[in-house]
């Protein structure tokens, strides 16, 4: 089956874009290595505050003696004056989420600024905050089922013509293929990160069923 370069590249952008969501608490906060993230934003208040302990949550014990280190060294440094405390912050920011990363088995390439955050990953921030997560799942569910509604559109149409001409037939085919693969990659995503529940969407809907 052959299936069109724009449509592969649709599905992959968005699968991955998924992925990348949906796997977050698995391969490490997606946006920890930003200037605005929870590491640097918990290092911060620790730095002012000249407490450690809050900051040990964000690396493995193997690696707490590393970061009390560099912790106290900081605190020495910021004494030297404003230029100072400036080059010690940040050399503790990056330090620390070097460290962090590296427990989690991530690649570490450097601070970003804050505008680096994804948008989704914002509102889960937001949603810990405010205690509600309404409004994430409600923007991840419009955007999924947009996606979804449309490839299903482009399909259930051609399908229509679908024995009309063999021209037509392969382009339902082709539709088709971006609609189930997409719906199916979905799924796969799902399953991944229920596994550990020991359920997937067919098992929840059987149990409903019943």
């Amino acid at each position: 089956m052959k299936v069109s370069a724009q449509g592969c590249k649709g599905f992959a952008g968005m699968f991955f874009l998924l992925m990348a969501l949906l796997m977050a608490p698995v391969s490490a906060f997606a946006h920890c290595d930003t200037l605005d993230g929870p590491v640097v934003e918990t290092a911060r208040t620790a730095l002012e505050k000249g407490e450690v302990t809050p900051l040990l949550k964000w690396v493995k014990p193997d690696q707490e003696a590393a970061i009390k280190t560099a912790f106290a060294q900081t605190l020495a440094m910021r004494k030297m004056g404003p230029e100072a405390k400036d080059f010690s912050d940040r050399y503790f920011f990056e330090t620390l989420v070097r460290i962090h990363r590296a427990g989690e088995g991530a690649p570490y390439t450097g601070l970003k600024p804050g505008t680096a955050v994804d948008p989704a990953v914002a509102l889960a921030d937001q949603a810990l905050e405010n205690g509600s997560v309404d409004k994430l799942v409600s923007v991840l569910t419009n955007a999924m089922g947009k996606e979804i509604r449309a490839r299903f559109a482009s399909a259930y149409e051609k399908q229509k013509k679908a024995e009309a001409s063999v021209d037509e037939g392969r382009e339902f085919v082709e539709s088709y293929v971006v609609f189930t693969h997409y719906v199916e990659g979905l799924h796969g995503l799902i399953k991944a990160t229920a596994g550990h529940h020991g359920e997937s969407v067919a098992g929840a809907e059987s149990k409903h069923d019943h």
